[in-house]
């Protein structure tokens, strides 16, 4: 069980000890007030307007609340707690750390313990009771100290979430078709307190991905959650050093970048990021790491126009019909590298590991299935459409199986 005199020492003081202290609370305000003053430099103005009232009414208010809970331990601090969470609060909004205002608190307690300790003495106080009031102050001070503490995460917590929305409302409105107008974007960016860069790229991600990202970025990356997709808005992607970064961010992670370009472009660039995402979910796109959209337009366009690709992949494929499984996928594989090297059997043989001849029965077999369409460049160009458009992998399925036979 909790020792509750252990925690608030103050709990194991006489009441008669708040009678010895009351009548010293006015010199020994004006004595923290002077040493402050003297000892803090951020304090050493004149305490003037809301920032010396500040003071004042913290100090004041602390020495008679100490008072107060040694004559009733059970009243508790709550009613006095405010001004010191206000005083930390402040000191955020005044620009500062916590260092002084801690070091204020640190030479209160010591003139206050001087002071009431000399009280003590002259009041013949017993040993006992003087060390137990000294640790009671300096327990005191430490609560004191708590509030501010918590006060001060408080509005740094208010701080960035008024940040953070700021920072959403300016990315949806980069992200918005047709474009916002050019002055509502500047107010925005003045809102957040973000500079437009001249070149930027969209970054899509999962939601659950998208804090892990941000927090590795530089900060004036822009981050959000949009239509349940992770966004970064990443300034100069392919700048020196910056896509070194985005490729460690993301890790092994999944994650796509839309081509950079003005902030004008964003909305195409988010884009194009979200549909490769999404084709990566599809399985349509490499699944690993980084990707970025440019290099992979191609493959980004027959996903997009899936429905026409696979009409296409289904005629143009249909002389594969009759084959079994093992036999289309070495046709299929067969055709694409023919595609790919322009029928040069020794070519087609590395890329494929086989030995020529195996490859030079396979185009023989090729040329069987499709005839003069090989020769056709109308007819090469739609079969190559539909032999990419396969899913990844599929040319290249039953790959051990395929090459132990023709």
């Amino acid at each position: 069980m909790t020792n509750f005199v252990d925690s608030e020492p103050w709990r194991g003081l006489p009441a008669s000890v708040a009678d010895l202290i009351e009548p010293e609370l006015e010199a020994v305000t004006g004595e923290i007030l002077a040493s402050i003053g003297r000892q803090v430099p951020e304090y050493s103005r004149p305490l003037e307007g809301d920032f010396g009232h500040g003071v004042r009414t913290g100090v004041g208010e602390a020495l008679n609340q100490f008072v107060a809970l040694i004559r009733d331990p059970d009243a508790g601090r709550e009613p006095g707690r405010d001004v010191y969470v206000a005083l930390g609060r402040g000191e955020l909004r005044q620009g500062r750390t916590l260092d002084s205002l801690q070091a204020a608190y640190r030479v209160g307690a010591r003139v206050a313990w001087r002071r009431i300790a000399a009280a003590g003495t002259r009041a013949k106080l017993d040993p006992e009771t003087l060390s137990l009031l000294a640790e009671a102050i300096f327990a005191y001070i430490d609560e004191l100290s708590a509030d501010s503490v918590e006060g001060y995460a408080e509005a740094q917590a208010e701080i960035e979430d008024r940040r953070r929305r700021r920072r959403d409302e300016l990315v949806e409105l980069l992200l918005r078709e047709p474009p916002a107008d050019e002055s509502s974007i500047q107010a925005a960016c003045e809102a957040a307190g973000w500079k437009p860069p001249r070149g930027i790229g969209a970054v899509a991600c999962t939601a659950d991905d998208l804090e892990h990202l941000a927090r590795r970025l530089p900060r004036d990356a822009l981050a959000a959650q949009v239509d349940e997709i992770g966004c970064l808005l990443v300034p100069d992607p392919a700048g020196p050093g910056q896509a070194a970064a985005l490729t460690r961010a993301v890790g092994k992670r999944v994650a796509a970048l839309g081509p950079a370009g003005p902030p004008p472009e964003l909305p195409a660039s988010w884009g194009l990021a979200r549909s490769a995402l999404q084709a990566i979910a599809a399985s349509a796109l490499p699944g690993t790491g980084l990707l970025r959209v440019e290099d992979h337009l191609a493959q980004l366009l027959l996903h997009e126009a899936g429905a026409l690709t696979g009409r296409l992949r289904a005629r143009t494929l249909s002389a594969f019909d009759p084959l079994t499984s093992k036999a289309r996928a070495r046709m299929e594989e067969t055709a694409l590298a023919y595609l790919r090297h322009r029928g040069n059997a020794v070519e087609m043989a590395s890329a494929l590991h086989l030995h020529p001849q195996t490859i030079r029965y396979r185009i023989a077999r090729l040329r069987d299935l499709l005839g003069e369409r090989l020769d056709d460049p109308d007819a090469r160009f739609e079969l190559e459409i539909a032999l990419r458009s396969l899913p990844p992998g599929a040319t290249a399925s039953n790959s051990h199986s395929a090459r132990e036979g023709i």
